[in-house]
C-alpha cells in the first residue's frame, strides 16, 4: 500500500474517486494497486467511514 496515502482523508479520496471513475469493486481496485483491502477499511473505519458495495463508495 506505499503507493497510497496514510492520511485518512486523502485516502478515502483517492480510494472513492478510483472506484468511481475506474474499478467496479473494492476487491478490483485492490488487486490492480497491490493493495491490502482489510488495511483500506480499518483506516477509514477510524473516519466513520465503511465500504457499501451496491454503491462501490465508502460512505
Amino acid at each position: 500500500m506505499s503507493s497510497l496515502p496514510r492520511d485518512p482523508a486523502m485516502l478515502l479520496s483517492v480510494v472513492n474517486t478510483n472506484l468511481r471513475d475506474y474499478y467496479d469493486s473494492l476487491e478490483e481496485f485492490c488487486s490492480a494497486k497491490d493493495a491490502d483491502k482489510e488495511e483500506i477499511i480499518e483506516i477509514l473505519k477510524k473516519i466513520n467511514y465503511k465500504y457499501d458495495d451496491n454503491k462501490n463508495q465508502f460512505v
